[in-house]
């Protein structure tokens, strides 16, 4: 299946995690050293991944790290704030066993740097939306007109 996505677009592996494909933005070079790849506007690329696990229903560890770095957490200070320990945060990171609490707090987050303070209501809307909702394993995303969005 791998060499069919290869075909189909850039295994962006630099995110941490395993099922984030890229359809275009990127240009595979040959330079000196072998394969190189330049991707347009990675901040852009990365708010569009953090947006897609900030609507999951459920987190694997390295979507859960991936969340932390984009906030500027490290694994203390997350832990700090959700009253377990560094340990705690980098085993589920590992083991992705990440606990729905921890998740759902890092998805909200998330949403609260990317749109403003959420209200209470609005966030628990959004909660139970994720609860209904069904994802894909693959996260695929392109770039149209120089912004990042998650692929249909």
């Amino acid at each position: 299946m791998e060499a069919a996505m290869r075909k189909q677009g850039y295994h962006y592996l630099e995110s941490g995690m395993r099922n984030v494909w890229l359809q275009n933005g990127f240009e595979i070079k040959q330079t000196p050293y072998g394969e190189g790849v330049s991707i347009v506007d990675v901040e852009g690329l990365h708010r569009a991944i953090g947006s897609a696990l900030a609507g999951k229903p459920k987190l694997s560890g390295p979507e859960f790290r991936f969340l932390r770095k984009e906030l500027g957490f490290s694994q203390r200070m997350l832990g700090d704030l959700i009253g377990s320990s560094d340990q705690s945060v980098s085993l589920w990171e590992r083991r992705g066993r990440v606990p729905d609490s921890a998740a759902r707090l890092i998805q909200m987050l998330y949403q609260d740097k990317m749109n403003g303070p959420v209200k209470v209501q609005r966030a628990l809307e959004r909660l139970r939306a994720i609860d209904d909702a069904k994802q894909a394993e693959i996260l695929m995303a392109r770039s149209s007109r120089g912004t990042w969005k998650e692929a249909a």
